[in-house]
C-alpha cells in the first residue's frame, strides 16, 4: 500500500485531474451566468453544472428547511406575486433547456473548461511518466558509445523512481555490467591469442627461410607472412578500441601534406591534389584520424597504384569537411562498394595471394569507418567516372 508504483502515480494523477476540472468547470460556469442579484449560494444546494443531465422539465423537491406550501398551492404553482424563491431553479425561464436551465453557451464553454484542464494535467502526467523511458533511452545510448570506446557506461540510479522503476535500472546496470565484462574478455582472449601466435609464426619463418632450396618454401613463407600481417592487424584493431582519447581541433591540411611528404620521400607515388585557402580545421582524435588517412592512401597505393588526396573545406562556416583520396586502379564492382567495409572481406583481385603479401588482410576499410564514424565522420567509396576509386571521408568541423 505504502509503495511507489506507476498504478498509485496513475490514479492520483486522474483523481486529481478530474477534480480540478469539474471545480474549474463551475467556478467559471457561476461567474459567467450566475443572475447578479443571485445573492449567496445556500449552503444546502449542490452546484448546478452544464454537462449534468437536463432537468427542465423536473419537479423541484422541497427542501428540509422551507414550510409546505399553503392548501391550495402546488410545488409548481411558484412563490406569491412580487416575490423572489430561493431556489434559482425556479426563477429560470419556462421550458426545458440544455443544462439544467442554464444558456446553452454555458454547455459549450463547460466542455471547453474541462478539456483543457484535463489537457494540461495530461500533458504534464505525460512527462511525468515518461521520465524512467528517457533516462532508459539516454542510458542506452550512451552504453553503446562506451562499449564501442572501450570503456564503462555510467549507470542508471537504482534509488530513484518508483517500484518499477528502480527494478528496470537494476537489471539495465546488471546487463550493462556482463556485456562490459563479456566485451572485456573477448578482446583480451583476442589479443592473447594474437600475441601468442607470433612467437611460433616467427619460429617457422625463420626455418623456412633457411631450406628455401625447397619448391614450396617460397610460397609457405609468404603464407607466414600474410598470417603475421593478418594478426598484427587483430592487435591494432583491439587497441584502437581501447585507446579512445578525447577529440582535439586538427588540421587536416597539414596532417595530409605531412603524410603524403613522408611516403613520396620514400618513392610512392601519392600527392596532394587540391586544398583549401583556409585553414581546414576538423575535430577529431588525432590518432585515429591518422590511422584513418593511412589506411585509406595505404590501399589506394596498394590497389591502384598511385593516390590522390584532395581536402575541400565546406561553404558554411559549420558545415563538413571533405577528404577525397583518389586512385587510378580498377575500381570496385558496385555490388561490392558495401561489402569490403566488412571485417576480413576482400574483392576477388585482392584475395589472391601475391609474392609480395600486399593483398592486404581485409581490416582496413572496416577499421577506417569504425574510426570515423566515433569520431561523427562518415566514409563512403565510389568509382570515379574517369576510372579508378574514390574515397570520401567526411568530418565535422571544429
Amino acid at each position: 500500500m505504502w509503495v511507489d508504483t506507476l498504478f498509485k502515480r496513475l490514479f492520483i494523477l486522474m483523481w486529481v485531474g478530474l477534480v480540478a476540472s469539474h471545480l474549474l468547470a463551475f467556478k467559471v460556469t457561476m461567474s459567467v451566468h450566475a443572475p447578479p442579484d443571485s445573492g449567496p449560494p445556500d449552503a444546502q444546494m449542490l452546484p448546478v453544472l452544464p454537462s449534468l443531465p437536463p432537468m427542465g422539465d423536473a419537479a423541484p423537491q422541497p427542501r428540509l428547511d422551507e414550510p409546505a406550501p399553503p392548501p391550495g398551492m402546488g410545488p409548481r404553482d411558484g412563490p406569491p406575486p412580487g416575490t423572489k424563491s430561493r431556489d434559482p431553479l425556479r426563477d429560470r425561464p419556462p421550458g426545458p433547456s440544455p443544462g439544467g436551465g442554464l444558456p446553452a453557451t454555458a454547455l459549450w464553454l463547460d466542455y471547453l473548461v474541462r478539456f483543457a484542464a484535463i489537457g494540461v494535467v495530461a500533458w504534464f502526467g505525460a512527462r511525468w511518466l515518461s521520465t524512467p523511458m528517457r533516462r532508459l533511452a539516454a542510458a542506452s545510448e550512451t552504453l553503446g558509445r562506451a562499449l564501442g570506446q572501450g570503456h564503462a557506461a555510467a549507470p542508471l540510479d537504482e534509488r530513484r523512481g518508483t517500484l518499477e522503476v528502480r527494478r528496470t535500472a537494476q537489471v539495465f546496470n546488471a546487463m550493462a555490467r556482463r556485456l562490459h565484462a563479456q566485451f572485456d574478455a573477448q578482446a583480451l582472449l583476442m589479443a592473447a591469442i594474437s600475441h601468442d601466435l607470433r612467437t611460433p609464426l616467427a619460429r617457422l619463418r625463420l626455418r623456412l627461410e633457411t631450406i628455401e632450396a625447397l619448391p614450396q618454401a617460397q610460397r609457405c613463407i609468404n603464407d607466414v607472412h600474410e598470417m603475421d600481417a593478418l594478426i598484427g592487424s587483430v592487435l591494432a584493431m583491439l587497441r584502437d578500441d581501447q585507446a579512445g582519447g578525447e577529440r582535439e581541433r586538427i588540421d587536416v591540411t597539414a596532417l595530409v601534406q605531412s603524410m603524403v611528404d613522408d611516403l613520396a620521400e620514400q618513392g610512392q607515388p601519392a600527392r596532394v591534389a587540391e586544398t583549401p585557402d583556409a585553414p581546414a580545421i576538423a575535430l577529431a582524435q588525432p590518432a585515429a584520424l591518422n590511422r584513418i588517412l593511412a589506411n585509406l592512401v595505404g590501399n589506394a597505393l596498394r590497389h591502384g597504384g598511385s593516390a590522390r588526396v584532395s581536402v575541400v573545406a565546406p561553404t558554411r562556416p559549420s558545415g563538413e569537411l571533405q577528404v577525397l583520396i583518389d586512385d587510378d586502379g580498377p575500381g570496385i564492382a558496385a555490388d561490392q562498394l558495401e561489402a569490403v567495409f566488412a571485417p576480413f572481406y576482400r574483392v576477388d583481385a585482392a584475395r589472391g595471394r601475391r609474392a609480395d603479401a600486399s593483398a592486404g588482410s581485409g581490416l582496413g576499410l572496416y577499421i577506417a569507418r569504425d574510426l570515423a564514424q566515433r569520431n561523427g565522420g562518415r566514409l563512403s567509396l565510389c568509382n570515379r567516372a574517369e576510372g579508378g576509386l574514390r574515397a570520401e571521408l567526411v568530418l565535422p568541423m571544429a
